[in-house]
């Protein structure tokens, strides 16, 4: 994991260093940010969700899973991710927070429920993506996703969430939150939010989903392999949806700077 690790390093520092977060200074282009990242936010848990199904017993009868060590890390990523606590101490899934946080900076999320509502079926969801009224690189983000997911190889979807999203968080949500005006009130949700994540993700979650990925490649040399190629396709997946938020923000900006 530590080689895999070590490989991915540059891609990992365009992330850090990439320019979208220096060109978010405005309510505005947080909007942008946000409406789009939503939809990261959503399919990271089915991400999530298809690694429980594959790690822990959930048929009837009941019987004990094949390893327990793993069984227990992933249920509790799940517990923290999908039933959290939000900063009043409602329970609620990270998701929910995040939907609840931007509707309190005035972004219109019925038409982004409405698009998550209709990819309810796993056969058909790159067509049922390609459908949505939604930016391209948004798609495309969502289709290679969804893509790993449906070719079912428990290392490689392990491996996407590990280094493509667990990892990740505390790198890319320090930016963002250093450009966040705190004391702007309508922010105070998103940034619980950022903090939240940042926590969880860099104190429990991240070091857990490493060693389940760990365990899932089990010193096996093909898998490792596949561990490093789609780490790196989600990688460079994360970095062309960076790219499409920033390019978007820069050409509003243009308009509503002069409004």
């Amino acid at each position: 994991m530590n080689n895999i690790s070590k490989n991915l390093e540059p891609l990992k520092n365009k992330l850090r260093n990439h320019s979208l977060y220096g060109s978010m200074d405005s309510i505005n282009d947080l909007r942008i940010f946000t409406s789009a990242h939503v939809y990261a936010v959503w399919d990271f848990m089915s991400l999530l969700k298809f690694l429980q199904i594959k790690l822990t017993t959930i048929t009837i009868p009941w019987m004990p899973s094949l390893n327990t060590t793993t069984a227990k890390l992933i249920n509790e990523i799940v517990a923290g991710e999908e039933t959290d606590e939000n900063e009043s101490g409602k329970p609620m899934s990270h998701f929910e927070m995040y939907i609840e946080s931007i509707k309190s900076i005035n972004v219109k999320t019925d038409q982004i429920l409405t698009n998550i509502n209709s990819l309810n079926n796993l056969e058909t969801i790159e067509e049922d993506i390609e459908k949505l009224e939604i930016k391209d690189y948004v798609k495309d983000f969502l289709k290679f996703t969804f893509s790993v997911i449906k070719r079912g190889k428990i290392h490689e979807v392990a491996a996407v969430f590990t280094f493509g999203r667990e990892d990740l968080i505390p790198d890319m949500f320090m930016p963002l939150l250093e450009g966040i005006n705190s004391e702007n009130n309508e922010l105070n949700k998103l940034i619980y939010y950022f903090k939240r994540h940042i926590e969880v993700d860099g104190d429990m979650h991240g070091p857990m989903s490493m060693e389940m990925l760990s365990y899932l490649c089990n010193n096996d040399e093909e898998r490792i392999l596949e561990a490093k190629i789609i780490s790196e396709k989600a990688l460079l997946s994360r970095i062309s949806l960076w790219d499409g938020i920033e390019s978007e923000i820069k050409t509003k900006k243009k308009f509503y700077e002069k409004v």
